[in-house]
């Protein structure tokens, strides 16, 4: 197709009673039917038919020609595309995206001529349509050469993308990437480089590849990556892909994994804490299989590694500080450089609070003060203390709570071997189920003491590298036992109550709280070993024959209270010896 150009005008022969030469197409055609009707010369009126004709050999309709702007108003633009023949554009076809006029007298442009001429004598003209016609030809051009086209995204539709390259044209889900995209609406409003792979300007449909373009090029690129790639080159590279195990780097035609691993010294819980798509990063390769044209590549290898020197950067005792990066159910993991984590087990982290989970004293990200408590370079350990960099409040505990002091408490929590009592915040003392009465057998706490019961008990022990205080109930109160031996002596007469019945004697109540034991062989003489009928509950007199303060042990006698002559040599026997700790055993040894 060929744009028409300015011709210059063609010389016409005096016309009779016009004094001019020439003339416009539409004055040509009026002179000839005038002169037709008034039976001029033939030669002259064939002239000037051929003249009208000759205005538009050039210019047929359906073409596109060059036109020059004569005039603009607020509605219309005036073209002329030669021999004076004009024509009329409405002036939205040459407005921009924010209504502003794009063109002004004098400005040639390119027009479609519709029509040669309509009911005033204008020829109709659009701009638009030739705007149109030059992208088609362009694209047809395109497509025949395997040009690369660019066009921006509109939106999305069904099976792909509706991209504007002048005129409206597709772009098929497949022929997107080289990997299957997911997101499409992320797309809409980028460029894109493509390439026309189907037109058909009948139907008015296009159909571009992206695809085939990347293709093209990444087997270039691939060509020069894998003429130049070698374990220990140091590449820089885009990230095309994440996942959760790592990341895919663009070298250049060619994808290498970077394991999450090799990402960083540190610790790092997801590709994507680290990297996003499209990064540019350095990397060096650390193994590459041409064979399979797998390619491994690490990152934190470009630096050295912060763990080679740690023994001397954190030696024992050196207080640090850093940031929680992680709870565990057994501590906290704290970061002090880059690349160096500590950890905080939850037995350090208090020296008086029992600790159940680290979430009770630290949360993630909080800034923390520790104490390096040991250093293992080669398992890449390190461990801390919390509490280490705070006073030890057992230390102090043994001078503000001597042996022997009297404490009051609340009763945190009870258990079957005793009740735990807060001394002071954080610090609990234990009182012994065995510390609990003098006299009662107390199968459980739980029939002294209630949780939350505020008590009085005495300070009986302090060790403060195990944390452990012991303490005492009883110990306030007076010891019966010690108030029963001083009121009683061997050979004293006292009654009692049978509590308890066994194969070897009986128990029987001598006081609130106190018993005392008749053996079988004790019992009555009239009955004899082998009837026994004292009964639970009956109260009998009977002697003390045998006193252990030392043991609690109380010895008692029914048949030596009916014994005349025990009576006797008792007083005797205790005359000549002046104690009381005796056995009646012992006094009959004595006396044979």
């Amino acid at each position: 197709m060929s744009n028409v150009e300015q011709e210059p005008q063609v010389a016409a022969a005096d016309s009779p009673g016009t004094g001019t030469q020439g003339g416009d197409a539409s004055t040509i055609r009026r002179q000839a039917a005038s002169y037709e009707d008034e039976q001029v010369d033939p030669q002259e009126y064939a002239r000037l038919l051929d003249l009208y004709d000759n205005s538009f050999r050039h210019i047929a309709e359906g073409e596109v020609v060059k036109g020059t702007v004569l005039k603009v108003t607020e509605t219309e633009v005036v073209v002329d595309v030669g021999f004076k023949s004009e024509g009329i554009i409405a002036v939205d076809e040459f407005l921009d995206e924010n209504r502003q006029i794009t063109v002004q007298p004098g400005d040639v442009v390119d027009v479609l001529l519709e029509r040669t001429e309509d009911r005033e004598g204008y020829v109709v003209l659009s701009r638009e349509k030739a705007e149109k016609m030059k992208i088609w030809d362009e694209v047809e051009k395109a497509y025949s050469e395997k040009k690369v086209v660019v066009g921006r995204v509109i939106e999305r539709i069904k099976g792909g993308l509706a991209v504007d390259i002048g005129v409206r044209a597709f772009l098929p889900g497949s022929q997107i990437d080289v990997r299957p995209v997911r997101n499409l609406d992320a797309l809409k409003g980028q460029d894109l480089r493509m390439r026309v792979i189907k037109v058909n300007k009948k139907r008015g449909n296009i159909v571009l590849s992206r695809k085939v373009l990347l293709e093209e090029e990444n087997a270039e690129k691939k060509k020069h990556t894998l003429e130049t790639l070698a374990e220990g080159k140091v590449l820089r590279g885009v990230v095309k892909n994440i996942t959760d195990y790592g990341a895919f780097i663009d070298l250049g035609g060619i994808d290498g994994l970077l394991h999450i691993t090799d990402m960083s010294w540190g610790r790092v819980g997801h590709p994507s804490e680290v990297l996003k798509v499209n990064d540019e990063i350095d990397v060096i390769v650390l193994k590459y299989d041409p064979a399979t044209e797998r390619v491994s590549l690490g990152h934190k290898q470009l630096v050295a590694d912060p763990w080679s020197a740690v023994s001397e950067r954190y030696p024992v005792a050196l207080r640090v500080s850093g940031k929680v990066v992680s709870l565990t159910d057994y501590g906290a993991f704290i970061e002090l450089e880059p690349g160096v984590e500590g950890l905080i087990h939850v037995s350090e982290m208090s020296w008086s609070k029992r600790v159940k989970h680290p979430s009770k004293i630290l949360n993630v990200g909080d800034g923390v003060d520790a104490m390096v408590l040991g250093v293992d370079a080669t398992a890449r350990r390190i461990s801390l203390g919390l509490k280490q960099v705070e006073q030890n409040p057992w230390h102090d505990l043994a001078e503000k709570y001597p042996v022997g002091t009297r404490i009051k408490g609340k009763v945190r929590n009870l258990t079957e071997f005793g009740a735990f009592v807060e001394v002071e915040e954080d610090i609990d003392g234990l009182i012994h189920i065995s510390d609990m009465s003098w006299s009662k057998r107390i199968k459980h706490p739980s029939e002294v003491l209630k949780k939350g019961d505020v008590v009085d008990a005495m300070v009986l022990n302090i060790d403060a590298e195990n944390q452990r205080l012991s303490l005492g109930l009883k110990q306030l109160a007076t010891d019966i036992w010690d108030d029963f031996f001083s009121r009683h002596h061997v050979g004293g007469t006292i009654e009692g109550k049978v509590v308890r019945m066994t194969n070897f004697g009986a128990f029987v109540e001598l006081d609130e709280g106190i018993e005392g034991l008749i053996h079988v062989s004790e019992f009555d003489d009239t009955h004899g070993q082998e009837k026994i009928d004292l009964q639970v509950g009956e109260t009998y007199q009977m002697k003390i024959i045998k006193l252990s303060p030392a043991e609690r042990k109380i010895g008692l006698s029914i048949r030596a209270l009916k014994s005349d002559e025990f009576r006797s040599d008792w007083e005797a026997y205790q005359e000549s010896t002046g104690t009381g700790e005796a056995t009646l055993g012992e006094h009959i040894r004595y006396k044979g």
